[in-house]
């Protein structure tokens, strides 16, 4: 488009029909509608809400909490309503500004049109919530006693996705109130039809990027990995270089320990003791609780080995692609860009790539065959996840099961082979034969799997390459 915004006709078009809703007066009275979004920073989703106010043409108000204090929000809450496209911004809070949101909520509705529609956004509300722990109660109230009752669409937004989870559930004051909307990052099938890749390419794209609009829009189409990375690397501000930092900084502004902890987990170490060793020797109840933190904001995943054995074997890895990517190979080179040395970077990335993309790209794998789990394995698999011993012997990219984490019945083994020029091959068939019989649940009538980029030449071997795999994103949520 001409203003630069990239897809999301899904998401938009959701709020297209809450809004649809509000304009038909929703029954009983009340033709309020809230919506509750969450999704990771720098996603894109205060864009999306954007794009979605300026095409609906209604009247608006779009206030972004910078959490800085309770009475540095109201004011900028007031500044953000006066400056807004509502008709009648002007009368906002004729006896100044608000010291509590009760009044600041209440002062909007009297302002609200009464026989139009119109949209109120409310953006990075997890810094409301931590700063007035009242503020849940007052945004229900006024909810209930006053918007509900107007034409309006209520648009609360937060990047805190623990947090945004919990508003909307059972006990907290908002619970029910609102419809629910994640956005997502790009997904490989997106990137794409933005980019011209092929599909193999496609999923390059998207371990690098992580599928952020932010950073996709300066892939021009046509262009390849390299000469991306070549021009993200001339510059120390380009948002491949900068997004991963300046999220970090929002989401960990005091947490020394969690962040040390994700920076080791990014350099390659997954296992509890050898993270600690890494973050600095840090005690285990240190470690425990970081680990916690980055679990609970979603940033880092604690795995199991899935088999119908228990185990206690958990590896943690970085969730995002784009911060798994950013931290392995950026993280600590920044400052060669800055003096004017990208080429080393980009040289450092060349000569780690094949190995750090094979690992990479296992979880992107198994996430999508848990979405073709239905059409392209066996009946019954619910769960698509790894196997791995303390030893790594053996070590299996791909288990499926009936669920997780220990299974009644394991459905499918599998083997990720993800380099260019080299299929998988008979040694890589009795490779994966012998840890088949390794697994606990699986026997010599498990059914095999091979996902391979360059093909496979085992007959009679169910394969899967990048085109099949892309399948899993396209036309699908």
């Amino acid at each position: 488009m001409a203003n630069g915004f990239i897809g999301r006709q899904s998401e938009l078009s959701h709020l297209d029909e809450l809004l649809e809703l509000v304009r038909s007066g929703g029954g009983l009275g009340r033709p309020g509608r809230a919506l509750i979004m969450r999704g990771r920073r720098r996603v894109g989703k205060s864009r999306l809400v954007e794009e979605f106010a300026e095409r609906s043409g209604v009247p608006h108000v779009f206030f972004t909490a910078e959490g800085l204090s309770n009475g540095a929000d109201l004011r900028s809450f007031a500044q953000a309503v006066g400056e807004s496209t509502l008709p009648e911004a002007a009368e906002f809070a004729p006896e100044g500004i608000p010291d509590r949101w009760t009044d600041a909520l209440n002062s909007l509705a009297d302002i609200l049109p009464e026989d139009s529609p119109s949209i109120v956004v409310i953006d990075e509300m997890p810094y409301l919530i931590a700063q007035d722990p009242g503020f849940e109660g007052a945004l229900q109230r006024a909810f209930d006693r006053r918007f509900s009752r107007l034409p309006v669409l209520l648009v609360l937004i937060g990047s805190d996705l623990a947090v945004m989870e919990q508003v909307n559930t059972y006990g907290r004051p908002f619970y029910q109130r609102g419809t629910e909307l994640v956005v997502p990052p790009f997904n490989p099938a997106e990137i794409a039809e933005r980019t011209g890749l092929g599909a193999a390419e496609a999923f390059d794209a998207f371990l690098v990027t992580g599928g952020l609009p932010l950073v996709l829009e300066r892939w021009e189409p046509g262009t390849s990995l390299w000469e991306f990375l070549e021009a993200s690397l001339r510059h120390p501000t380009s948002p491949l270089l900068v997004s991963a930092e300046r999220s970090l900084s929002a989401e960990f502004p005091s947490e020394a320990h969690a962040r040390q902890v994700l920076r080791a987990i990014g350099s390659g170490e997954r296992s509890f003791g050898l993270i600690g060793r890494a973050a600095g020797d840090l005690a285990p109840t240190t470690l425990k609780r970081s680990l916690e933190v980055l679990a609970e904001r979603r940033i880092v995943k604690a795995e199991v080995p899935l088999s119908t054995r228990a185990s206690k074997e958990t590896r943690y890895r970085i969730e995002d692609p784009y911060l798994r990517f950013w931290l392995y190979f950026l993280a600590g080179a920044i400052s060669k860009v800055e003096r004017g040395r990208g080429d080393l970077v980009l040289k450092s990335i060349r000569q780690g790539w094949t190995s750090w993309r094979g690992r990479a790209v296992e979880p992107v794998v198994r996430d999508a065959l848990w979405r073709l789990s239905p059409e392209l394995l066996p009946e019954g698999t619910d769960a698509v996840g790894g196997y791995w011993t303390r030893s790594n012997n053996p070590e299996i990219d791909i288990v499926g099961a009936d669920r997780e984490p220990v299974a009644k019945r394991v459905t499918v083994v599998g083997s990720i082979k993800w380099l260019e020029r080299k299929p998988f091959d008979q040694r890589d068939f009795a490779a994966l034969i012998a840890h088949r019989s390794q697994l606990p649940g699986a026997d010599e009538d498990t059914p095999m799997l091979a996902v391979a980029r360059s093909g496979c030449e085992v007959g009679g071997l169910q394969s899967l390459g990048p085109e099949a795999l892309l399948e899993a994103w396209r036309h699908r949520p």
